[in-house]
């Protein structure tokens, strides 16, 4: 072949890159690429249902595969703006997602042609960087800048905007204009000798230590040598919140989440610590509401951050190193080849050990036995029994899944996708389709409110049709949990739009082809969540919560309203 088509040049790029899945809602703009996905047997389509949950998808199997995500929206317009959620949840999570959005004619642009929108404007605030092309024999480059950008660090979504005409223009078919960027990146780096020193002086000479662990260590893999440093040091290690996945749960050095969102185990262990060795991690909102009160402002904080504005953007540091977390990590263990904890460092974390277990006590006690109306506490002990440890989590916003995050098992991981910083409902479902298929061989369980659910239900048909088993556990309770616990405690009980009329979803899953399950009774949870797991097929789980288990997650919000004032 002398020559391809510009959609031809667009799926060897793909090709050049091995990419393995694309997700995609086909448009006419789009039509010669999928034309020639049609040939790319070394490429799986997967049609979505909708735009913003097909970059979910993307961004699920971005973030558990550890390469890029790739979404086609084949549409300009309308199918090209819904892509705007998908890719600022994408941005907040610093996610390799490559997005392609056919776009419109050159010769139409600024004509106010059909389905006209400025894509260039309208991408750029929600990604690392937004392109469109001006020449089809640019494919190349272009496709290559954009999995490199996406894949380079710090991670996160791109958008190319791919104009109709230079698609079906024909390009030439050089093999030297198709060269890999390489699937992962790996880009290594770390801190000066003397910095490495005085952090490793601090650590040392540390009577309460704290490693604080988050997304440049969970994204970066790196929780082996991170727990061989935890272990020199004898120090506890806190997760940020959505990643409480970061180290297994099983290590006695596990803390979990700290901050507002996480336990208070953890949380005290962050006001209480003398030096802090925050990896990959920005202390940001989620962690510490940016607030003294959730970290101990005494503390000689280590940070280190693939991201230099990052660096003591929040809280001073006493030692702040750009870097990899994992490659600082592997230089503080050689560099403290020769320490031994003290007794004081044994001492705290000692006490630290019979906190947590207490703490896990208490939750398995608290949870109750089987009784109705079911409790979300009860819930989530039933999954810390029933799951396998290779679980996967994925989870949206909402009250529900926030107390969730902090109460479930990750053994292997990672195995923990939230929207973090973005908050976004009606994410898991989408997400949990694209872990899957990035770790088809692990279990992967979606947990979702009834609102969050229902906005994203027609990807049931993606899953039926693709294959796509993963266990969905809708926490219905009939209603939009976090803003009616606020209308009850701070704005006396003037429900407007706090519920939720829902159909019975395992109907509806049925209904879609899919297995469906309900639980009504507390006592039927358990055998139904494990029939799920082993029914082989996607699977939707209806589990009636007690809608008056409602909690108000961000009371500091509404310091200004006396409760309950009108």
């Amino acid at each position: 072949m002398n020559a391809m088509t510009g959609g031809q040049a667009v799926v060897e790029s793909l090709k050049i890159e091995e990419t393995s899945h694309v997700f995609g809602l086909i448009g006419s703009a789009g039509m010669e690429i999928f034309d020639a996905l049609y040939d790319a047997d070394s490429i799986r389509f997967i049609g979505v249902r909708d735009e913003r949950t097909g970059v979910h998808m993307a961004d699920g199997f971005a973030r558990a595969s550890g390469q890029a995500g790739v979404f086609l929206a084949g549409q300009n317009g309308p199918g090209a703006t819904n892509l705007v959620t998908g890719l600022a949840q994408a941005y907040a999570a610093y996610s390799p997602v490559v997005a392609l959005a056919g776009s419109l004619s050159s010769a139409h642009i600024y004509r106010d042609a059909f389905q006209e929108v400025d894509q260039q404007s309208l991408f750029k605030p929600v990604t690392k960087k937004t392109w469109t092309l001006t020449q089809s024999s640019r494919i190349p480059e272009m496709m290559r800048e954009a999995f490199r950008t996406a894949l380079s660090p710090r991670r996160g979504p791109v958008l190319l905007n791919l104009p109709r005409d230079l698609l079906a223009e024909n390009v030439p078919a050089s093999a030297e204009s198709y060269t890999p960027t390489g699937r992962q990146l790996e880009v290594g780096f770390g801190a000066p000798r003397g910095v490495t020193e005085r952090a490793a002086a601090l650590l040392r000479n540390a009577k309460k230590p704290l490693i604080v662990a988050g997304g440049g260590v969970k994204n970066g893999r790196h929780h082996a040598i991170v727990l061989k440093l935890a272990e020199r040091l004898n120090a506890p290690v806190a997760m940020s919140p959505g990643h409480g996945d970061a180290i297994p749960c099983g290590h006695p050095l596990y803390a979990g989440q700290m901050g507002p969102r996480g336990n208070v185990v953890a949380s005290d262990l962050a006001r209480q610590a003398d030096v802090i060795l925050a990896l990959g991690t920005r202390l940001g909102f989620n962690t510490t509401f940016y607030s003294a009160e959730n970290i101990n402002a005494e503390a000689d904080i280590i940070q280190v951050e693939s991201e230099p504005t990052a660096i003591g953007r929040f809280f001073p540091v006493s030692v702040g190193v750009l870097g990899d977390a994992g490659t600082v990590a592997e230089d503080l263990l050689d560099a403290l080849r020769d320490h031994r904890p003290g007794a004081d460092v044994n001492s705290w974390t000692d006490g630290f050990a019979a906190r947590r277990k207490a703490l896990l006590e208490t939750r398995d006690r608290e949870a109750g036995s089987p009784q109705d109306p079911l409790q979300p506490g009860f819930l989530f002990k039933t999954l810390r029994d029933v799951l396998p440890q290779d679980a996967m989590f994925t989870m949206d916003a909402g009250t529900l899944c926030l107390q969730a995050t902090d109460q479930l098992n990750y053994h292997q991981s990672p195995a923990l996708f939230t929207p973090l910083d973005f908050g976004l409902v009606g994410f898991s479902y989408a997400c949990g389709l694209g872990v899957k298929l990035a770790e088809p061989k692990r279990t992967v369980v979606s947990l979702m409110g009834d609102g969050g659910f229902g906005m994203t239900s027609s990807e049931i048909g993606t899953a039926v049709a693709n294959g796509i088993n993963t266990v969905c556990i809708v926490m219905n309770n009939g209603c939009w949990g976090a803003e009616k616990a606020y209308q009850r405690d701070f704005f006396g009980q003037r429900y407007l739009g706090a519920d939720v009329p829902n159909p019975p979803y395992d109907k509806l899953a049925e209904l879609w082809g899919a297995r469906g399950f309900r639980v009504e009774r507390a006592a039927d949870l358990a055998k139904t969540v494990a029939d799920a797991v082993a029914c082989g097929q996607p699977a939707i789980v209806d589990v009636q919560v007690d809608p008056n288990a409602l909690y108000s997650f961000r009371r500091d919000s509404f310091k200004h309203r006396a409760t309950g004032a009108k």
